[in-house]
């Protein structure tokens, strides 16, 4: 029984890849990873500023723990922010768009060209210092909608342009 699982499973997803080509994904700029950098800076170092200011109000004693837990949580939001950062990829195939993302659980998103109804490109604050923007797709199901963040704005916009066109063209049916 487990052999028949195993060969039934291993079979069907060959099935699923055989008609295609293997997608090759491609990754988010490098410069995505120092915004985050940066968020997580500007948000920890206040807070660890306020703690080391407690703990030299309370004069030290237990109050040293207070600033070592935020220091711990700032590297332990690094690592998951370099974790998140590392899973990010895209693939663009002849009928749709591969998204795939997350540290835990993984998720892979499909989104069919003739199913996309509006594709955004947005950047913040942060993404703009540092030339990023990220291109979201709107689909009628919002269980397939996906985003692409930091991507550099140029290849942002372009990849938007694309979408758009094939998106068009693969609409006309409909």
């Amino acid at each position: 029984m487990v052999l028949a699982i195993i060969v039934t499973g291993h079979t069907i997803s060959r099935m699923l890849r055989e008609p295609r080509a293997p997608a090759e994904f491609r990754r988010v700029s490098p410069r995505f990873w120092m915004a985050r950098q940066t968020v997580i800076a500007l948000v920890f170092a206040p807070l660890l500023g306020g703690a080391l200011a407690v703990m030299a109000a309370l004069g030290g004693g237990g109050w040293v723990l207070l600033p070592a837990g935020v220091a711990a949580l700032a590297v332990l939001q690094w690592v998951i922010e370099l974790g998140r950062y590392r899973t990010w990829g895209y693939a663009e195939r002849e009928d749709d768009l591969i998204v795939r993302r997350g540290l835990m659980f993984r998720r892979v998103s499909v989104v069919p060209y003739g199913r996309m109804q509006l594709i955004d490109v947005t950047a913040g604050p942060v993404d703009r210092a540092f030339g990023l923007a990220t291109v979201q797709l709107h689909t009628a199901a919002a269980a397939t909608d996906a985003r692409i963040p930091g991507l550099l704005r140029a290849d942002a916009d372009l990849l938007r342009d694309r979408l758009a066109a094939v998106g068009e063209a693969e609409a006309t049916g409909l």
